[in-house]
């Protein structure tokens, strides 16, 4: 990780008069969560990553990431600034069903969820899906660009996750800090829409 990036990254004191709003990043296990949160956040991210040991065999399914040998147990935490008053707070859940209720904890406060996607194991996105669903979060689905994982069109795709039509659905390379900030604006610009301007 780019060190430099970090200590010289505009903002990373904040002047306290800033719109702070709290993301949750979520989705299956090894789908590339602690990458997205590590490539946008403007500051050192905070990561709960450990080691995986023989008792997660049987368990975590390693097929699709097979050099994979840590696992989150906790929450990835960085932040970003979309603009000079707005700033987001990125909390990366861990994938595994097992850390649900970890996941329920984290949505508290949260305006909204980015649920990332891996088209090689598409069907494991559906227990995620639902618990968005379950916790009444809004969310939009970002499809995670593996190297070699299959392609599909966006139709293809929302129609195999059953997604509503105003559910944003983008594709991404978590590694690619443009590409994964494109992907947070859709998000929000879906969150703004959701919660109009008073009437003045």
């Amino acid at each position: 990780m780019d060190s430099k990036r970090f200590e010289s990254a505009a903002g990373t004191h904040l002047r306290g008069d800033e719109t702070a709003v709290k993301i949750l990043v979520a989705g299956h296990f090894g789908v590339g969560k602690t990458t997205y949160v590590k490539t946008l956040s403007a500051i050192r991210p905070l990561l709960t990553e450990e080691l995986m040991t023989t008792a997660s065999e049987g368990t975590d399914d390693l097929s699709g990431v097979p050099g994979k040998t840590t696992t989150t147990v906790a929450m990835d935490f960085g932040r970003l600034s979309l603009s000079d008053d707005l700033v987001l707070y990125l909390f990366g859940a861990p994938g595994q069903e097992r850390f649900w209720s970890v996941v329920a904890d984290l949505s508290r406060g949260a305006l909204g969820a980015l649920v990332l996607a891996d088209t090689r194991k598409l069907g494991d996105s559906y227990p995620v899906l639902g618990l968005m669903e379950d916790l009444g979060l809004p969310y939009a689905v970002v499809v995670n660009l593996f190297d070699g994982a299959p392609t599909y069109e966006l139709p293809q795709l929302r129609d195999a996750m059953d997604l509503a039509p105003e559910t944003p659905l983008v594709i991404c390379d978590a590694r690619d800090h443009a590409s994964a900030k494109n992907a947070l604006v859709e998000l929000v610009t879906h969150l703004l829409t959701l919660t109009p301007e008073p009437a003045r």
